[in-house]
């Protein structure tokens, strides 16, 4: 068993509390059950982290099992990204991977058992008829006509359903349990559905389909899980789930507990929503480094690590609440202070010429890699030369009081290098925008502190523009303006509050030369600037694209939505 927690949460306990009773003789088994219907996000990566976590504090296994009942949108593709993903956030479910379309067998013995049992019916009304027939909250459901026939004839008819003989739509098998349920979901739900159409993995073997709710739970159960886990929305399926273990297995049964899913600020979590985004062009694709899919943040340049923190740091929660991007960013930010050696960048560069520097004269200066409190050792050695381009903001013609970078007349430290005088700014008489700083450095400077008269300064990155590596860079921002764009008033869409500064392009920015050699994924702090990468798809050898990460904090205001 991996060391436990000092505290528990409300599902480790519960996990504890059986093991201790020796319930399901000490075993532990928990699954992470995705539909291959879309891209996995980051409220799938915190259920990962907590079902294969407890799994393996509890000494247990982890299933990654596809509930794949909707033959309509399902695809290969998914499983394979879903795959990756959970393998990316640092998870192995080992030889336990399964399909709940290799049940489907099973699942059809299962349905005929309830039907002999008297408890399963074959219903032959409309969707909208059903529909109807439900009920309100206030007001109990109305039973079906055919809530009666005889088990022979439900036979029959849903043997017939799986040999073709119907037209999508002209039964479903429903169980019978309770239309006065005061939980609808117990009002009875439909269990098998006619549809039509090729499965990704069965091809046209069948033409009957079990719904959800029906082979999430029998799933679980064949394939001997302990504890089933999920979010707060299928609180009220948890009674469908128990009735139908209770009713076609044996004690020790699979047993479902709920945590609040993850609402992240600033995004949207819903795949109806993401896709939306994604076809209408507003995004780039499923790994547009702004989405919160697992792809995404990948491509943004999350480390696997960060991500775990951030599930650990928010914890297990019973309520739903939302979670502040602030808890992200941080988490992401500590992750990498430590994994993200330091490098300049210039992302808007201002000429500089050394004015007192040979020509011809070109000095390494060695740089370490790491600050002192991070505990590593390594340095990179970065060309000096007489021209140079250090941040357009390190330099004010007119500067606040308390100012500690170039100003007219004033002194700065290159970063790993001299202090540097600007004696004089080159301006364009037409619009008076600087063009050039023209400076003379110490050469007693290197490495030295500060004495006597002179100020201490911010150091300032540069890089050599002889030596420079020309990079794009793309700073990337929050979709949205809002904190909550799924939470709209009548009439308004989550689209109108898209940020419009949600990317900023920069091409012409210059790195340090080490950076040509930067492999898609490499991560660097740029100093000054915050976290960046190496973009996975654009970024090649020679021309390197990165993309922000983080900022070094949070600056983050937003913008009020107009009206």
């Amino acid at each position: 068993m991996h060391a436990m927690r000092e505290t528990l949460d409300f599902l480790r306990e519960i996990v504890q509390r059986d093991t201790r009773a020796g319930a399901y003789g000490g075993r532990v088994a928990t699954r992470f059950p995705p539909e291959p219907n879309g891209f996995l996000h980051i409220g799938h990566a915190k259920s990962i982290c907590i079902n294969f976590g407890i799994a393996a504090e509890f000494g247990g296994v982890c299933h990654l099992r596809f509930d794949d009942t909707n033959p309509e949108t399902e695809d290969m593709k998914y499983v394979e990204s879903i795959q990756r993903d959970v393998r990316w956030l640092g998870f192995d479910w080992k030889e336990n991977l399964f399909f709940a379309s290799d049940y489907y067998e099973t699942l059809y013995e299962l349905a005929i058992r309830l039907i002999r049992d008297g408890k399963a019916y074959v219903d032959s009304r409309s969707d909208d008829e059903i529909r109807k027939g439900r009920g309100t909250i206030t007001e109990p459901g109305a039973r079906s006509p055919h809530r009666n026939r005889a088990v022979e004839e439900n036979l029959d008819l849903f043997s017939r359903m799986r040999a073709g003989e119907f037209p999508d739509g002209a039964h479903v098998l429903r169980a019978k349990i309770d239309m006065a349920a005061r939980n609808m979901k117990m009002r009875d739900p439909l269990l098998y559905r006619i549809r039509h159409a090729t499965h990704y993995r069965r091809g046209d073997a069948w033409c009957l389909y079990p719904m959800y709710d029906f082979a999430h739970p029998l799933s679980d159960a064949i394939e001997g899980i302990t504890h089933s886990i999920c979010t707060l929305e299928f609180e009220n399926n948890r009674a469908v789930y128990d009735w139908l273990v209770d009713n076609l297995f044996p004690e020790p049964r699979p047993r479902q507990y709920e945590f609040a899913r993850l609402n992240l600020d600033y995004t949207v979590m819903s795949k109806r929503k993401l896709l939306h985004l994604v076809e209408e062009g507003l995004v780039s694709g499923w790994d547009d480094p702004r989405l919160p899919t697992i792809a995404g943040m990948r491509r943004r340049g999350y480390a696997p690590e960060g991500i775990r923190l951030f599930a650990a740091r928010i914890g297990v929660d019973k309520a739903n609440s939302r979670v502040s991007m602030e808890l992200l960013e941080d988490a992401i930010r500590d992750d990498l202070n430590a994994r993200a050696p330091r490098a300049m960048a210039v992302l808007r560069p201002l000429k500089a010429t050394i004015t007192n520097w040979p020509n011809d004269r070109v000095e390494g200066l060695e740089i370490p890699l790491w600050p002192r409190d991070i505990g590593k050792e390594g340095t990179r050695t970065v060309p000096l030369a007489r021209e140079i381009r250090i941040e357009r903001t390190d330099f004010s013609l007119d500067p606040p009081a308390d100012w500690r970078r170039l100003r007219p007349g004033g002194e700065a430290r290159l970063m790993g290098g001299y202090f540097l005088r600007c004696d004089e700014v080159v301006r364009d008489p037409a619009t008076g925008e600087v063009l050039e700083l023209r400076c003379s450095y110490d050469p007693e400077s290197l490495g030295a502190p500060a004495k006597g008269e002179r100020k201490k300064t911010t150091a300032i990155q540069w890089v050599s523009a002889s030596h420079a590596v020309p990079a794009e860079v793309r700073a990337y921002d929050r979709l949205f303006t809002v904190a909550d764009p799924e939470s709209m008033e009548e009439g308004r869409t989550f689209r109108e509050f898209l940020n419009p500064a949600s990317v900023e392009v920069l091409r012409g920015c210059l790195v340090e030369p080490a950076l040509a050699s930067a492999a898609p994924g490499d991560r660097f702090q740029f100093v000054r600037h915050g976290y960046f990468v190496a973009d996975e798809v654009d970024s090649k050898p020679g021309a390197p694209v990165f993309n922000r990460i983080v900022g070094l904090k949070d600056k983050y205001r937003p913008t009020l939505p107009a009206g």
